[in-house]
């Protein structure tokens, strides 16, 4: 199973919010919504993003893309000098702000919002809604916000997204999501290949004929009992050397590694799924609910059952 598509399989796009942004300098708007995720990709004109977090503002082009790590804050521009005329806030509610009209931004038809149609300045922006266990452990390794310019990123999908933005056909939800997903996947594969990303070391240990042959072991098949012997046995070297070599790439123990995924699977089935939880405890590797639950909660401090209600 390929890495990123493994770890974006649970936790897909579901019902994400899309939008055609459309501007006419000066334009500004803060984005407070706290989503987990948002992919930004300008069609025309340009924008500056300012996080909060006191990272450097950096300027996108037209075919740039951007991925924003939420929940912190940051604003949209056509300069970093234009305060705000309007605030996203939780819910992609629009409020106006310092007096602003609210007549300035508007819904403008079929997932378009902005002041008119043909502004100069185009944004095509998918937001993932909730945050899924498996998701957080990929995009935990990102920066809050990265950068993709044309020169490094030509994807076929960006001209696709903008077509079926426009449309308003039945079932036309799910293919949004699905191409979101499939435009986050190939954003990130394209960014942990620049040499300034921090790629998370399970990922870089997926190069290592070793231990990357131990990793797809146990993210292929959670649910097997796997000792340190058999990852061993299967990788072709000893206990030992596995042990060191896995320890050494990823920066935990090969079981270690099992429980953490084991769980992050659990937890996103308890969100994403009507399974009991003693279902859920044998599709990921323990024998009853009761050894499922002691775990999760030793790791997330409360019980699967908690934690689903709290998702939901």
């Amino acid at each position: 199973m390929d890495v990123l598509a493994g770890l974006l399989e649970g936790p897909r796009a579901r019902g994400a919010f899309m939008i055609r942004a459309l501007f006419e300098p000066p334009w500004s708007v803060r984005i407070a919504d706290e989503a987990p995720v948002s992919v930004m990709i300008m069609v025309r004109g340009s924008a500056w993003i300012v996080p909060e977090d006191g990272t450097r503002p950096q300027l996108i082009g037209p075919g740039d893309l951007a991925v924003a790590r939420g929940p912190d804050h940051y604003t949209c521009a056509d300069d970093v000098g234009t305060a705000p005329f309007a605030e996203i806030q939780p819910g992609q509610r629009c409020v106006p702000l310092d007096g602003a009209p609210v007549a300035r931004y508007q819904d403008l038809g079929v997932r378009a919002w902005g002041e008119s149609q043909d502004s100069s300045v185009e944004m095509l922006i998918g937001t993932y809604q909730m945050r899924g266990e498996l998701t957080g452990r990929l995009l935990d390794a990102l920066p809050a916000l990265l950068v993709l310019p044309t020169r490094v990123w030509d994807c076929p999908l960006t001209p696709l997204l903008a077509d079926e933005m426009n449309r308003d056909e039945p079932g036309q939800e799910v293919v949004l999501d699905r191409l979101l997903d499939l435009l986050l996947i190939a954003a990130l594969r394209a960014w942990f290949s620049r040499p300034e990303a921090a790629a998370p070391a399970w990922y870089r240990a997926m190069g290592d004929p070793v231990v990357g042959r131990a990793l797809r072991l146990l993210q292929d098949d959670p649910a097997h009992p796997w000792t340190i012997a058999d990852l061993a046995a299967k990788s072709g070297v000893s206990r030992a050397a596995l042990a060191r070599r896995f320890a050494e790439l990823v920066g935990e123990p090969p079981m270690t590694y099992l429980t953490n995924w084991r769980l992050a699977l659990a937890a996103d089935l308890l969100r994403d799924s009507g399974l009991t939880i003693g279902s859920i405890a044998r599709r990921v590797g323990y024998g009853s609910s009761f050894a499922l639950s002691s775990a999760f909660k030793r790791v997330y401090g409360v019980s699967p059952q908690e934690h689903r209600t709290r998702a939901a």
